[in-house]
């Protein structure tokens, strides 16, 4: 990343694989590189160097409008502060990236997966008119519609209480197990982090540790 100092090498030396269907946790601690990763990952930031591979496809090699085709077909991403479109309803937030791709049912697979995370009452509301945990779970359904091979969750819970940021993240491991979908999560919370496949420990723009909680086979049972 270029900066007014020069160029500043935030993730350094990191050699990873994850496998289809795993959940890895990745912790650290703030400025490691954590939300850098993610990002890279998900197509939103190009990486400077190196071999980036999402589904097969390499980041590296694809132009602004081709990989945000990558994101809309194969990647779900859930942020810290949900990301909600204010002026659309729960309804027309989960349909908009099926709109996008040219589902002709969008609006019919929308409201499934907003009654599959405990909202089909809460369709018609808009953002503001939700709760927080509410915004999070209609962020998680918008996320997971299009059926992505690849999820990326930045502190999900962060803006959540215990009990309502549990109630969100058994969601998103269920849902993970249920479609198979490789899910990485950043967190802060190792209690949260050890209930992953693996959890990956971050510092200084370095992968500093690789530990495997179960085997992923194992896990998906």
């Amino acid at each position: 990343m270029a900066s007014d100092a020069g160029t500043v090498n935030i993730l350094r030396g990191i050699t990873l694989d994850i496998a289809a269907g795993e959940i890895a946790a990745v912790v650290g601690p703030s400025g490691a590189g954590k939300s850098s990763l993610m990002m890279v990952a998900g197509g939103l930031e190009r990486a400077t160097s190196g071999l980036v591979e999402v589904a097969g496809r390499d980041l590296g090699r694809l132009g602004d409008d081709d990989r945000a085709r990558l994101r809309r077909d194969y990647i779900g991403i859930v942020f810290q502060g949900f990301h909600l479109i204010p002026t659309m309803t729960a309804l027309e937030n989960v349909a908009l990236p099926l709109e996008f791709a040219g589902h002709g049912d969008a609006f019919d697979l929308a409201r499934a997966a907003l009654e599959r995370v405990g909202l089909g009452h809460r369709i018609g509301h808009y953002p503001a008119q939700l709760s927080g945990g509410e915004q999070q779970r209609v962020a998680v359904a918008r996320a997971f519609v299009g059926q992505p091979k690849l999820m990326l969750a930045d502190e999900p819970t962060g803006n959540l209480d215990g009990a309502t940021g549990k109630q969100v993240m058994d969601l998103l491991f269920e849902m993970a197990r249920a479609h198979g979908t490789t899910l990485v999560l950043i967190t802060h919370d190792m209690g949260l982090a050890e209930r992953c496949d693996r959890v990956l420990r971050i510092a200084d723009g370095l992968l500093v540790a690789d530990q495997r909680m179960r085997p992923a086979a194992l896990a998906a049972q």
